[in-house]
This record gives C-alpha cells, structure tokens and sequence, in this order.
C-alpha cells in the first residue's frame, strides 16, 4: 500500500558500504540487522526485495502499533541516529494520520524516553537526525508506529544509521546530505557539486574532502539570479542536545563583491541571529571559516548567499565539523542552569540582596487548612518580603541573582504570591542591570493577581551585555503594604515558549496536554476528571494546577486573626521569629483579603476526583502504562491536594504482573493542608508492573482529592528524609475504610 515513489526513492538510498554499517545501524537489504519487532504487537514486514521494512492496514487496524526493538547500544562518543523513513495516507484520512514515534530505553529504568515523533504524511523520503549524547549506559532503540485513520495508512523504515559525530557535521559525500536541505527558490538554489556534475557558466572547483572531481560538496550559483538580493538558505537538521564549541567549514566564494555569504542560527520559535559573515573576497583555494557556536536549545544552523545580480558567481560549502571544544583564542562566561537557579531549600543559592539592609527573608511555615506552605514541596522555605517588624512605607527589597552571559537568550520562570496589597501594581518586578549597574530595564511587574495564591512568571529576554536578574519588591505607602512571597527561581537557556515544542520529559506527567499513558478502569461521573482551575464545590479542591504554580492562603473566622497567627508562625532561617504588626480594619479593608469564594485565573491541568458527582465511599483508580521490571530501586514522586472538611482516603499500589493482590506504597486519610503537597515514594520491583493512585470519597461533598506532576525516576528517592516524615500520617491503620 506504499505509494509508488517509494520505489524511485529507495534507489537513492543506496549508500556505498550498506553491508558494513556500525552498530545500532541497517539498511534493510536482507534482513533487519538484529531489530526484532516486540511479539505483543503487529510486526515490521521486510519488503520482498528488500530496501525497506514496513507496516500497514493490511496488517491491523487504525490505532494498532508494530514496534521494533534494537540490538543493546553504546555511545562512549557523541552520536548521530538517522532515520529514513515515510509515512503515507489517503487525502480523506489527514486528521488522523499514522504516526512514528523513536524512543530510547536504558537498562535501568522502567519507562522509555521519546526522543522524536512525527505524523506528517508525505509523497517521499524525509530524514530525521537525532544527536545522542555521550553516556556509558547501555540502551536500546525502540521505534513504534502507529497506524492512522483509512485503509491505505502505512509506515515505512528505509534506513537506520548510528554514526560517531554531531548530526550538524556533514561531507555531503551520502545521497541523504546528512538530513541538510535546500529552501526552494525559483531562481537560486543550493545544489550537489562534483563527482560528474558540470555547469557550463561558471567553473566548480573540486571538492575539499577527497580534493579530486570524485568528491562531492554543496555549491549555489548566480548564473540564474533575477531580481536585486535573491537569496538561497541551505539548512541543517534540528539539533536535539545542548552543544557549545567550534564550528568550522570549508568554502569558495567567486567574485565575492557581487554575493554575501552569511551563517545564521534560527531557534524553534523562528529567531535568526548571524553568527559569521565572510568579511573578504575568496579565492581559488579552499578558506577555512571557524565559529563559535552554541545550542543551549534546539536550534537550525542556516547557510546563506544573498545574490545582487546574475554576475555573482558562485559560492561553495564542503566539511562542516563541530568541536565541544572553543574555537582558537576564545574566552566565554559559561552559563550554568543550575547556578542560576534556586528553591531556598537550603540557603539563597547564588542570590544575594542589598548590602543596605536585608528585605527578603527566607521563611518556613507549617501548612494547614488555613494557610499555604512554600511551592517546591508545601512544607519547605521560600522568600518572604516587607515582614521585618513591620511593613516600612516606600521601601524597597531587591533580590539580585547571578551574573549572565551576554547575546544568550533566557527563558525566567519563579512561582509568587501577593498578600493584603490595596494595589497590587509594581508590588513585585523584575528589573534586568547590566553588570555596571547603570543601566536597569523593567521587564517584568505584577498588574493584577489573586491574594494568596502561588502564580507562575515566565519572562524570555536576550541582552548583548552581561547582565543579573533582579526581583525588587515596593511598599508604596505606609496604607498599602503586604507580604509578597517568591520561590522556585529558574534560568534556563531558550525561549520560554521553546519547551511546548519539546518531546515530555521521559517518565513525568503534568496533564497539560492530556492524561498521558495513564487509564482508567472506567469512565463516567464518579472517575478521576482532568480539570484546570478549580473545582466546582466551594471550601474543597485546589484553585488551580500544581506546574503553573497554584495554591491558595484562605481565611476560617476572623482573617485579620488568621493572617497575624500565619505571620507568627513564620521561622527565619536563622531561626528567629518575625513579628508582623496585627493589620486592622482601616489598614486592609474586609473584601481585599482573599475567601474561599475568590477565584483564580484559569492555569494548567491536573486530575480530580469530583465528590459532589460520587456516594459516600466510592473509589475511582488511575492506572499507569505497564512500567518494565528492572533491578535496583525506582523513586515516584507526585503533588497531592486533599483540601476539604469530608475529604477521604487517597492512596498509591503497586500491581505487579499476573498478581491478583495489589501492595500499598503510600496513602493519606482525611483533610491534609490547603497547599499542594509532594509525595515520594521508593520502591523496588523487577517484574512488570503498574502503579495504580486510588481516591475515595468521603463523607460530605466537600471532599475533592487532586493529583498533579507525577514522575517516575531511576534510582532511590534523593530526600527519604521528607518521605518518612509525610508518610507518618498513615502509619496508624493501613487498612482500608470501611464505608
């Protein structure tokens, strides 16, 4: 059912040395070179004549997968996986396409990750390039396809290639031009040059890598140029893995004067940015070009000539190589993500503040249901502003982060919450200065937010300067003070936007897109529900999600009370208390502060179960994916939210294959805290298995149970300590509620 330019197709991919391909590599002449298909699914077909394998509606139906499983694999040198492949479907089937998903598999942990997937049908070959970083782990290469909608859906796998190197690096000496393209142009293209290719209107020299008319290189003449700065782009695969270092090429440029030739980068939001630009007229002879690059985040390299008229003459490209190593003579600030970052658990990490006076002031608070913990776990630190005795009119807190190199694009993210502000305007903002401290630039302030409530910022910026991120927080006057309270502070390279393009992270579920691979035993009024701000039933239920950043701080009785008993029980890091001046009627009018009837904006998904739609007593279950049995300990984390006077029983299992029986892992019973709380969970378990979460109703309708961010992680929990402690609630009677 494969279309028939499939077969022109194959011809190209004759590559020379097909039959001594590396490891981890096939061409699919004779056989599948150790690729096994996974017997519980539909099989991968060799084609009879070999060339291809494939799967179609022939052999299953829509939805059915076919999955091949490598050989075991190393890469003790940074790699590149090429992948040929096509799928195909009917005009009347574009909905619901085939899709082709590439996963790798270590030894050691009990999920996959996906490393690339498409579904975009197609009339030829395409190529996928994937860079795998160097890692001494053994792994496996799983490739599933799924079969789409109409009775000519097919996928089908051409050829599969492991190479030592960066997928960036190319000869063009291979019919598949290392997954580099042309952008198409009327008039001016990229073309092969070399081997048996010869223009009549201008002279090509030969190529770099074997220097004799047999090699082959990339070259673009202006010979058919009509209009004033036409342009040809000759564009690299998608890097899939940070790199920094030194990229070098070798090019030609004839009669220089008439043509500019430029290196551009262009990340996944579209942005250019020129990287090099050829500052003199070529020669004869082949020019060494040295850049330095960096791919903190996925990103395309472009090649581009820009022609001014037909007598431009032509430009050639040939070995373009990367090196993790800078190039000659060059010094660079490094950029540490980690460095950068900071959740206060421990200390201010590399954040400082005013030598003048301390304004922000590490704090914990024990969560209940009248007050919100910290948003990295609900039970650790954060940064308290304006709560030094009391709140000081016109002062200013400033929180200054590490220093960042310049011309590198930053993606902000932190979680605050804004506390008994009349106007909430420039309570907190965010101030970029460049090292010199003269020049500062607002790129960030609060407008308008639900007090109490932990909410998630994320600011992208790019300056050319070395610069530090500053969080300033401002008591305008003595009648409008607050609290303002900030945590989870991340600088990550990219845009912020960069990540929705991204494959999950291997393992973790936020729900922002869909339940993931988790199932349900049923569906119907009374199961786990995906949901995004909060819940219907009032005084139950969080807000909104864990990921965005949602918690609540809400009042029982009288709130000025509260809120100085919640002020009170702040401890400093330092172990001292903070005092907060008791706030009156006329300091913070009724109606400011924030009730259970306040509403949050809508943020992000999590999963739920709804009481009011349940009976006293009844359960609703959430399965994982089948998770493969490994040796060695695996670590479950998750957020929880069990908010409610009539709140139950939520709890997590472990189902192991072909057991009938269920182990308890963890459970809660009753009403928790009004924050989001962590879990973590360490077990062991070398058979196939499944976890399984569990909620049960409880006794009034205000008894809604929430689950966020679930991740599974090799290896033993980093925090037991946190573990022991939480999982103290349950000690008392694991035994089940009887209803």
């Amino acid at each position: 059912m494969l279309l028939r330019g499939v077969l022109l197709a194959l011809q190209a991919l004759q590559l020379a040395g097909a039959l001594d391909l590396p490891a981890g590599s096939c061409a699919f002449e004779e056989s599948t070179c150790g690729f096994d298909s996974v017997l519980a699914s539909l099989p991968w077909i060799l084609n009879e004549e070999g060339h291809y394998i494939y799967v179609d509606t022939s052999f299953g139906k829509q939805g059915e997968k076919a999955v091949l499983l490598s050989p075991d694999l190393q890469a003790e040198e940074w790699s590149c996986l090429r992948l040929v492949y096509q799928i195909t479907t009917s005009s009347e089937s574009l909905s619901d396409p085939s899709q082709l998903n590439l996963y790798m598999r270590f030894e050691d942990e009990s999920f996959d990750r996906l490393l690339w997937s498409a579904k975009e049908p197609s009339d030829s070959w395409l190529i996928a390039s994937l860079d795998l970083q160097n890692s001494s782990k053994k792994f496996k290469i799983l490739i599933e396809g799924v079969l789409g909608q109409g009775n000519t859906a097919s996928i089908a796998l051409f050829e599969i290639k492991m190479t030592t190197g960066y997928c960036i690096e190319c000869d063009f000496e291979e019919n598949h031009l290392c997954g580099f393209v042309n952008r198409w142009n009327p008039n001016v293209n990229w073309f092969v040059g070399g081997g048996s290719i010869r223009n009549v209107h201008s002279i090509l020299p030969q190529d770099h890598t074997f220097k004799s008319e047999l090699g082959h290189y990339m070259y673009v003449d202006s010979v058919y140029v009509k209009h004033f700065q036409e342009v040809a782009q000759l564009i690299s695969p998608l890097t899939t893995a940070p790199m920094a270092g030194c990229l070098s090429f070798y090019y030609q440029i004839q009669q220089g004067n008439d043509n500019v030739f430029s290196l551009y980068t262009r990340d996944v939001a579209g942005l250019y940015e020129e990287i090099w630009k050829a500052d003199r007229p070529g020669n004869a002879a082949w020019n060494l070009a040295e850049v330095e690059f960096s791919a903190p985040y996925p990103m395309e390299v472009i090649f581009e000539v820009a022609f001014n008229g037909p007598k431009g003459g032509y430009v050639a490209l040939d070995d373009i190589s990367f090196s993790p190593v800078h190039c000659q003579n060059q010094t660079e600030l490094l950029f540490s993500a980690v460095e950068a970052s900071c959740n206060f658990e421990q200390d201010l990490c590399n954040f400082y503040q005013d030598k003048e006076g301390p304004g922000w002031t590490r704090v914990k608070v024990k969560p209940n249901m009248y007050r919100a913990g910290d948003h990295t776990t609900g039970l650790g630190y954060y940064l308290l502003a304006n709560t030094k005795f009391t709140s000081q009119p016109g002062y200013i807190g400033r929180l200054y982060g590490p220093s960042l190199p310049g011309n590198l694009q930053y993606c902000l993210r932190f979680h605050y919450a804004i506390y008994g502000f009349l106007k909430m305007s420039d309570t907190l903002a965010v101030y970029i200065f460049e090292e010199n401290h003269v020049v500062q630039e607002k790129i960030w302030s609060v407008l308008e937010s639900p007090r109490g409530v932990w909410m998630q910022a994320e600011i992208t910026f790019k300056k050319p300067m070395p610069t530090k991120v500053v969080f300033m927080s401002l008591c305008k006057s003595f009648w409008d003070c607050g609290l303002v309270a900030l945590d989870d502070i991340t600088i990550q390279l990219g845009s912020c936007s960069s990540s929705e393009k991204l494959p999950p992270p291997p393992g973790e579920c936020t729900f922002e897109q869909d339940e993931c691979t988790f199932t349900q035993e049923k569906r119907n009024r009374s199961s786990w529900h995906r949901r995004r701000g909060e819940t219907p039933t009032s005084y139950t239920g969080p807000k909104g999600d864990h990921t965005t950043g949602v918690g609540l701080l809400q009042f029982a009785g009288d709130p000025f009370q509260t809120l100085f008993a919640w002020a009170s029980s702040l401890e400093a890091a330092e172990q001292q208390r903070l005092l907060l001046a008791p706030f009156s009627g006329s300091f913070v009018p009724e109606g400011h502060l924030p009730d259970a009837s306040q509403s949050s904006p809508v943020r992000g998904y999590y999963m739920y179960i709804e009481a009011s739609h349940m009976v006293y007593g009844q359960k609703a279950r959430l399965l994982s994916r089948p998770l493969r049995g490994v040796s060695g300990k695996h670590c479950l984390t998750f957020f929880y939210h069990m908010y409610g006077g009539g709140t139950g029983l939520l709890s997590v299992y472990l189902k192991k294959e072909e057991d009938s029986e269920e182990s308890l892992l963890w459970r809660r019973r009753g009403e928790q805290s009004i924050s989001w709380l962590r879990a973590l969970i360490e077990y062991s378990c070398e058979r196939q298995h499944q976890i399984i979460f569990e909620a049960i109703r409880g006794v009034s309708i205000r008894s809604d149970i929430a689950i966020d961010d679930v991740k599974f992680q090799a290896g033993p929990c980093g925090e037991m300590e946190d573990t022991t402690q939480q999982s103290s609630g349950y000690s008392e009677d694991l035994n089940e509620i009887e209803y």
